[in-house]
């Protein structure tokens, strides 16, 4: 059964709540704390990326630092972001991106853009990396979203080695590319083998390239300095240090306001120290401009 995880308080009423699922392992593999159904399959979403990144890497695709990050991230649509994603792209047209036209998530950058562009969407730098991986395993590329496409073999293999499981189920994610169900106990383990990659290096060396400027992820890579983070759509986050804890979360309701707090209090149950990132581990609720309530974590 869902566990109760957050609730929304607003002048000492409690206005909403939020229930769903978390797990977080400690480095020996164990189990440091659980809440709700952590055995149901769930949609990692974006949470996905730093593992179809692997398999990009695995596949040949020349990238590293900047470059392995943003094909780790969900980035903001920045200036940077954009120019990064062509140089990995290597001289392939941005027409061959896949992921559609988005408007960037950086709210200055999209002052100051005309229209929406495939390149600007958070989810380009997967692409761009899914093309190069094509391009040195000498695979097709327009068809390289297909599920039966040997990337996405590839990735889903592993996935499900990382993981430790079968996949439950093949989806599409919004922005196209197959994305794969796993246990939430699941997606643990493998971000717990991620940690051990150059991919989670790139993420924790780069973390303006896995978001971007006032992105939660970002932020909480910087103050929590080793520790690799990653949120996903529908409520999905994973957080994984250095040393090997590992923590997922699911908000049933998929919104994401109360993911980070969760799964940075789930993380500090496991024995490791959040306390330089405080300032995540509730999320204030306004009323008039002023702080009045707050969501907090309740597992």
């Amino acid at each position: 059964m869902p566990a109760l995880l957050a609730e929304v308080t607003r002048s000492g009423f409690v206005e909403s709540l939020h229930h769903g699922s978390v797990v977080g392992l400690l480095p020996s593999g164990a189990v440091g704390v659980s809440a709700g159904a952590v055995e149901d399959p769930v949609l990692p979403r974006s949470c996905m990326k730093p593992f179809q990144a692997l398999a990009c890497l695995s596949a040949g695709a020349p990238l590293a630092g900047p470059a392995l990050a943003i094909a780790a991230g969900s980035h903001t649509g920045e200036n940077r972001h954009v120019e990064l994603v062509v140089r990995v792209l290597g001289g392939l047209s941005v027409d061959l991106l896949r992921c559609p036209p988005s408007w960037p998530e950086d709210e200055e950058t999209r002052r100051r853009v005309p229209e929406p562009s495939r390149v600007r969407m958070n989810c380009s730098g997967k692409h761009a990396a899914m093309l190069a991986a094509c391009v040195a395993a000498r695979w097709p590329t327009r068809s390289y979203l297909e599920p039966t496409h040997p990337l996405q073999q590839l990735v889903s293999r592993t996935v499900a080695e990382l993981a430790g499981e079968d996949i439950a189920h093949t989806a599409i994610d919004g922005c196209g590319a197959p994305v794969y169900a796993l246990s939430l106990h699941g997606l643990a383990r493998a971000m717990q083998g991620l940690v051990r990659t150059p991919v989670a290096d790139a993420m924790r060396r780069f973390p303006e390239y896995v978001g971007g400027t006032g992105h939660v992820n970002t932020a909480v890579m910087r103050l929590l300095p080793g520790v690799v983070a990653k949120g996903g759509a529908e409520g999905v986050l994973v957080l994984a240090t250095a040393a090997g804890h590992a923590v997922a979360v699911k908000v049933l309701d998929g919104n994401p306001r109360a993911t980070t707090a969760i799964g940075l209090a789930a993380l500090a149950a496991t024995g490791f120290d959040v306390s330089p990132a405080e300032e995540h581990l509730s999320v204030p609720v306004l009323g008039g401009g002023e702080v009045v309530g707050e969501v907090r974590v309740v597992f």
